[in-house]
């Protein structure tokens, strides 16, 4: 019965439009900042190095750096602060908390790997920057040695 009650509440916030975000995605998130009666939009561009919870509870860690700082945000996807997350670019990762990115220094700090990167376009269709490949052997080969 409870997870009924908690589904009906959590149905409204859970139709807000987020994106489907993995780790190694590199994201821009606006979020509502305000002060006094004002309020404004600040943007956050970074790697996401860690996605946890679920449903609404879901959190992003973003990192990126600053000055030569390192930042991290612990971001709530499904807070009302949040006005805006946009996927930049996406790498191929093979775990699932990248916490090792902390251990880097400069250029390599936003970088998960060098070759496969997938940037992803303001139209929302995906080009790939792929080194090319090498041609591929034809089916047919004809045998040099046989034995008969």
């Amino acid at each position: 019965m409870n997870t009924q009650i908690l589904n009906k509440v959590q149905k409204d916030s859970v139709a807000k439009k987020v994106p489907a975000i993995k780790p190694g995605d590199t994201v821009e998130v606006d979020t509502i900042i305000r002060e006094g009666n004002k309020q404004r939009i600040q943007k956050f561009k970074g790697l996401v190095i860690a996605v946890s919870g679920s449903g609404t509870g879901t959190m992003i860690t973003v990192r990126k750096i600053s000055y030569g700082v390192g930042v991290e945000k612990k971001l709530p996807l499904y807070s009302p602060n949040i006005s805006k997350v946009k996927v930049v670019k996406t790498e191929a990762v093979r775990r699932s908390k990248l916490y090792f990115m902390r251990d880097r220094v400069g250029k390599m700090s936003m970088r998960v790997r060098k070759g496969r990167t997938v940037t992803v376009p303001e139209e929302g269709q995906i080009e790939e920057n792929v080194a090319p490949v090498a041609a591929e052997v034809p089916a047919e080969t004809t045998e040099t040695n046989s034995a008969e």
